[in-house]
């Protein structure tokens, strides 16, 4: 199982731009912080769609590089989205991510989304994820 710093270490050298904080590792879940930017906003004043599936999908990511290792060709075979409520703007996202499944070319998960200090979920994710060949 990889450890929290090793992950950081990973993400930060393969995705440096990415605009997320690991908040906590445990092994029953990952939860992922995005720091909301003027440039995630969209009209309406709120969080835009492709700015929380990005969060989601990430979240995913690093819930099952956890488990397999730091393989970084696993890849989204598919990333089903419900948008439950409007974001609050001003505040950053918080994914908790639990993987549901973890086999040995596919893993799926579920991923929720709240506005930090809120517990009312904005939005629920599942995915699955194709775990490449291991040698």
């Amino acid at each position: 199982m990889v450890s929290k710093n090793e992950m950081i270490t990973f993400l930060q050298s393969e995705f440096p731009k990415a605009q997320i904080v690991i908040e906590d590792f445990t092994d029953n879940s990952v939860v992922i912080r995005h720091q909301v930017r003027q440039e995630d906003l969209r009209p309406g004043g709120t969080v835009s769609g492709p700015t929380m599936m990005a969060l989601a999908d990430t979240a995913l990511y690093i819930a099952l590089l956890r488990q397999i290792g730091l393989v970084s060709l696993a890849v989204t075979t598919s990333l089903n989205f419900n948008f439950l409520r409007k974001p609050v703007a001003d505040l950053d996202l918080l994914a908790e991510c639990k993987l549901l499944k973890l086999g040995k070319s596919l893993a799926v998960g579920e991923v929720g989304i709240c506005s930090e200090g809120h517990e009312v979920p904005v939005a629920h994710a599942t995915g699955t994820y194709s775990i490449p060949p291991r040698h």
